[in-house]
């Protein structure tokens, strides 16, 4: 069940997404941590956040709105209290999301967590769709995505990885400048950019009008983003979007992702994360397949 990404052996492909998981710790009694590849933490900011107002969740067909606004305490609190008590499971990767609204915002955020013990590597959000400021800006914009790799590539002490947003025309476009520009790895994709209005009243059902679409119903046009990105660049990939069971990880690694992150299947069920990982142990071992790395990048396309 091992795998390599970016330099990192994972001990399985699965791992808990950004913003479904907390900081880990607070899913210790409920997952066997060592069962899981890794987990990425909530966006981190230079300062903390207070994110949006409620509501910032709401449910849709096969899936999910949210505009949660990237709460979080901030990086300096995150270092002295969030992270220490992860120092008990040394085998489950800590992935960092790290968040800024300006490129000297997010340098600052790396700078700090490079003093740090016990983190793998960063998820450079450049992708995050329900704030005004960074995130999707970076994400969707050609020069201003190289420039903030590539300065984050020259700052960090750790493998980066770069986390890309399905909203774009091209998404192999800025995978590949995201790989040219320095990036270890690349996660995507992150949510849909999506809105749902209450008929009756007449009113968004989103105090941020609009928010991001996860869940179910967008895998099957993330799956079609990580098959094009595999394609376009030679970096590992993390694949996400609707993932729920053992056989959607296995539809990613054969599109082409080294590994896959699960994210709004742990709002239904907590343990998620490590029901998909045991569920692809026994996958593999059903059809044979002794490493499941030998998964990634598989897909057979016969032209008959």
């Amino acid at each position: 069940m091992k795998v390599s990404l970016a330099g990192l052996e994972l001990t399985c492909p699965i791992i808990a997404a950004s913003g479904t998981f907390g900081y880990g710790i607070e899913f210790e009694e409920i997952v066997s941590l060592e069962r899981i590849g890794g987990f990425v933490t909530k966006g981190i900011s230079l300062e903390p956040m207070a994110g949006h107002a409620a509501p910032r969740i709401v449910q849709t067909a096969a899936g999910m709105l949210n505009a949660i606004g990237l709460q979080n305490v901030g990086v300096e609190d995150y270092v002295e209290r969030k992270l220490p008590a992860l120092k008990r499971y040394p085998s489950c990767k800590v992935i960092v999301n790290v968040f800024g609204s300006t490129v000297n915002e997010y340098i600052g955020v790396i700078e700090r967590l490079n003093d740090a013990d016990g983190i793998a590597a960063y998820e450079l959000n450049v992708s995050c769709p329900n704030v005004h400021e960074g995130g999707m800006a970076f994400g969707a914009d050609a020069s201003s995505l190289e420039y903030l790799v590539s300065r984050a590539k020259a700052a960090s002490k750790r493998p980066l990885i770069v986390k890309l947003s399905p909203n774009v025309t091209s998404i192999a476009h800025m995978a590949k400048i995201s790989a040219d520009a320095g990036a270890d790895a690349l996660s995507l994709t992150n949510t849909f950019l999506a809105m749902s209005i209450d008929v009756e009243t007449r009113q968004p059902r989103l105090t941020n009008i609009t928010g991001g679409l996860s869940g179910p119903a967008i895998k099957p046009i993330a799956l079609r983003m990580v098959y094009e990105t595999a394609k376009a660049v030679s970096i590992p990939i993390l694949g996400m979007g609707g993932i729920v069971t053992a056989e959607d990880a296995v539809e990613f690694l054969m599109a082409g992702a080294t590994a896959v992150q699960v994210g709004t299947a742990s709002y239904a069920d907590p343990r998620a994360t490590e029901r998909i990982a045991s569920g692809l142990e026994s996958w593999c071992r059903s059809h044979g397949v002794e490493k499941v790395a030998s998964l990634t990048r598989a897909l057979e396309i016969r032209r008959d």
